[in-house]
């Protein structure tokens, strides 16, 4: 499979254009929840252009093997919840939308809470099929660049961070 290699730089640009897309609908949020651990930077960078709080939920996916496991299960949640979510707009972000699974366990999770909008930003939309579904509630989806089947690399996966530059910068040039 392709790998595609993304810098520091290249993230924080997706996620202003993301955060202006997203202003420029008129969707205001009270909260940015992340989903971790992927949603963490591209949250914290949107979290500079929006000036909103951040609340962080951890959402398993994948084994120990880093294989798919059947269903998405809540690692970390909302403490609190209720209090925190109940009749809000939540801005919810993770940095790809690749099978919708996770994406879609979460928004229901929230959705639980009965916030008064949820709007999902990505990074990456990988196009291809998808076993999840956006569910209705969420008002705006917002892409900051679509993308085919590949295998992302994200710099916070780097063990060798100039290794993982330079590869980013090939794919540029």
């Amino acid at each position: 499979m392709e790998k595609r290699y993304f810098s520091y730089q290249e993230i924080h640009r997706t996620a202003k254009t993301m955060a202006e897309r997203l202003s420029a609908t008129g969707f205001d949020p009270d909260v940015i929840v992340a989903i971790g651990t992927g949603g963490f930077i591209p949250a914290r960078i949107i979290r500079t252009f929006l000036g909103k709080p951040i609340l962080a939920v951890g959402i398993a996916y994948y084994d120990a093997n880093d294989k798919p496991t059947q269903f998405p299960r809540k690692v970390q949640w909302i403490e609190e919840a209720e209090r925190q979510l109940a009749g809000k707009k939540i801005l919810l972000v993770d940095e790809v939308d690749d099978s919708r699974t996770t994406l879609e366990y979460c928004i229901r999770e929230l959705l639980s809470h009965h916030p008064s909008e949820i709007a999902v930003t990505v990074l990456h939309n990988k196009n291809k099929l998808k076993r999840g579904a956006i569910p209705s509630e969420v008002k705006h989806y917002i892409v900051g660049e679509e993308l085919g089947d590949v295998w992302i690399v994200y710099p916070w996966d780097a063990r060798d961070i100039d290794e993982h530059d330079r590869n980013a910068l090939s794919r540029r040039l």
